[in-house]
């Protein structure tokens, strides 16, 4: 029984250590957008600053919207314009937006939704029609909770310019106030790491593929090449969706850090980071059960079962769980180095791994029971998602 024990402990072990390496030495690729190496002039091939057009869909967002759209509006970047869309919202969302448009009538630009046509998810309509009025060269795709620097801009278009890139995702700082807040952000960021790995997104031979619902940045070619949002109209990951679709089409995709550049007010607390994934964690695995319940045994396995294996096994047979426990402290370590997650988070590591299985599963239900996804009072049926 002890070999069983220590042959489970080191296999979880090694699995640990060689994806923490793979991810250590792959970030290290994977540009800061805040070093000084990018605080250049974002000029073309042509000499020229290109053209962008900001797109923030809003929905029922009167606590952000303002400082958010005026972050936008602080920008240095020489050339951008903002298309802001109200879409449907029924608290004092639009009336910010007018009021700001009237202050800054030739950058800032409203749109009004008033009701959402057939086949359409709100958000990927209300991105659609602003792109439809766009013309600049590049369109930035972004939230109606982010804040950014005013170099962000000027930094991004730089480094996708110099790239070659036909789509960036920037990864922003999320801001939340709470322990249990905290705690969940830094295991999710640990999990999209892992899972997507930014590093290999650049790879045209890798499937490795991104996108940032806070910052997704792409060439106005690239995004008619992909089919617009029209191809996406049901995708309830939009974000994740349009990186795959650039992938996919055999364009050049990129990813950055931008911590200290773009910063997201996503959630609150450790409620909101369940109720917000609930949404579209199903999603993920394609709205399929099976697939559901594996990624959930996934889940236990690699962040519950360390844990649980350094009190339960005997004696000698502990090693093997606790290198996986050690290991998974080092990310902590990492991460407080960039962040507020004290490396004292890694006790609390099986507990969001919990959280996150509960939340999974609790989409995955409620998305079943209901026939579809309800978000912001609009039911979305599960056959349409589907297709």
């Amino acid at each position: 029984m002890m070999w069983a024990w220590g042959i489970a402990g080191a296999a979880l072990g090694a699995v640990w250590v060689w994806c923490v390496i793979d991810a250590f030495v792959g970030m290290r690729r994977v540009p800061d957008l805040a070093a000084t190496d990018f605080d250049v002039p974002p000029w073309n091939e042509g000499g020229h600053a290109p053209s962008v057009c900001i797109v923030v869909p809003a929905r029922n967002e009167a606590e952000h919207v303002e400082a958010a759209v005026r972050s936008l509006l602080a920008l240095d970047y020489p050339r951008f314009r903002i298309i802001a869309v109200n879409d449907r919202s029924t608290d004092g969302t639009g009336e910010i937006l007018d009021r700001l448009a009237a202050e800054a009538p030739a950058c800032l630009q409203v749109i009004r939704v008033a009701s959402l046509p057939p086949d359409w998810l709100g958000k990927t309509h209300a991105m659609w029609m602003a792109a439809q009025r766009a013309s600049e060269d590049w369109l930035l795709f972004t939230d109606a909770d982010v804040c950014y620097r005013a170099d962000a801009l000027r930094r991004a278009v730089g480094y996708a310019e110099a790239s070659h890139g036909d789509h960036l995702a920037v990864f922003p700082r999320i801001e939340t106030r709470t322990i249990g807040g905290h705690a969940l952000v830094a295991f999710f960021g640990m999990l999209f790491m892992f899972w997507h790995r930014p590093w290999k997104v650049a790879d045209p031979g890798a499937a490795d593929c991104i996108g940032l619902g806070a910052f997704n940045l792409i060439r106005r070619e690239a995004y008619e090449r992909v089919g617009t949002w029209k191809a996406l109209a049901m995708a309830v990951v939009d974000d994740m969706m349009l990186g795959e679709a650039v992938k996919r089409h055999g364009l050049a995709q990129r990813a950055a850090i931008g911590l200290d550049l773009v910063s997201v007010s996503w959630v609150r607390d450790g409620r909101e980071v369940v109720r917000n994934l609930t949404k579209n964690f199903f999603a993920v695995t394609r709205y399929k059960w099976f697939l559901a319940l594996g990624a959930c045994a996934v889940l236990l396995l690699l962040n519950v079962a360390p844990f649980a294996g350094v009190v339960v096994a005997p004696r000698w047979s502990k090693l093997g769980f606790g290198a996986a426990v050690m290991t998974i402290g080092t990310v902590y370590v990492r991460m407080s180095r960039q962040s507020a997650i004290s490396p004292l988070y890694v006790f609390l590591h099986p507990l969001s791994a919990l959280v996150f299985i509960y939340t999974l599963l609790r989409s995955m239900m409620l998305t079943l029971w209901r026939g579809g996804v309800v978000w912001r009072g609009t039911k979305y049926p599960l056959d349409d998602l589907r297709r």
